[in-house]
């Protein structure tokens, strides 16, 4: 399977999904338990999407400059800090220990 039949194919699938989702009854999806699967899943893809971004570069696990960049990041948005603010935090973080010598 070359990466594109496998785009492709994951393409299809999502659209496939889609089309289920709009023939289900809507009190299927008004029910508590499918809409909070649906909040859970959001925040556990987020969450992914996060990790992979912070530690990976190619199919490596690496440590630098970001995941203390993350670690700041979370620590003022667990503050309930403004998102300016936190994204500029977390930049200046990366930025000073990367001006250091920590960076890839």
């Amino acid at each position: 399977m070359t990466l594109w039949t496998a785009v492709l194919a994951a393409s299809v699938l999502c659209l496939g999904l889609k089309a289920i989702g709009y023939l289900l009854p809507q009190a299927w999806l008004d029910a508590p338990r499918p809409a909070r699967i649906a909040d859970l899943l959001t925040v556990a893809l987020l969450s992914a999407l996060v990790v992979v971004q912070a530690l990976g570069a190619g199919s490596a696990i690496v440590i630098d400059a970001r995941l203390p960049a993350v670690v700041v990041a979370a620590g003022l948005l667990w503050r309930r800090a403004p998102f300016l603010v936190v994204v500029a935090a977390a930049a200046v973080t990366a930025a000073l220990l990367r001006a250091l010598g920590w960076a890839i």
